[in-house]
């Protein structure tokens, strides 16, 4: 019998994506734009839209559409760059700052349940297969890279 590994795989994707969007769906938030609230959390400067394209290689029209629900929401703010008025920065809002600890606790729960029933071996085995299998296919499994599959 054939093993479809990338059939697996877009099983795994989609469960997590499940999981995600039920542990914030109180918040409003779906999984999308709750690793995109993960990301900014995390930047030392308010970035701008081109570097969340960059990170997650989604287009400017998915990124445009997610920041807008985020900024419709309550979550972020975009306001002009003072040094190059081209460029929008992206600041996290109070509502954004106080949701990023249970985003914070939703995904690493769901980490915790992918290997829940594994030995300390097979996690750190199936951590190492996995970043194989993405650097096989010319990826790079230290950086945050998606691909395009959603226009939430």
């Amino acid at each position: 019998m054939e093993v479809l590994y990338g059939h697996f795989a877009r099983i795994l994707h989609g469960c997590i994506d499940q999981a995600i969007n039920a542990n914030l769906e109180e918040m409003e938030l779906t999984a999308s734009q709750g690793r995109i609230m993960g990301f900014l959390a995390r930047q030392q400067m308010p970035p701008c839209p081109r570097d969340i394209e960059e990170a997650f290689h989604l287009s400017h029209p998915t990124v445009s559409g997610l920041l807008y629900r985020l900024e419709q929401k309550g979550f972020l703010q975009l306001r002009p760059d003072p040094k190059d008025r081209r460029c929008k920065r992206i600041y996290i809002l109070p509502k954004g700052v106080q949701v990023h600890q249970r985003m914070h606790e939703t995904f690493r729960g769901i980490e915790e349940r992918i290997v829940q029933d594994f030995t300390p071996e097979e996690r750190q085995q199936f951590a190492e297969l996995l970043q194989r299998a993405i650097h096989n296919l010319g990826g790079n499994p230290r950086c945050l890279k998606m691909k395009e599959d959603s226009k939430e």
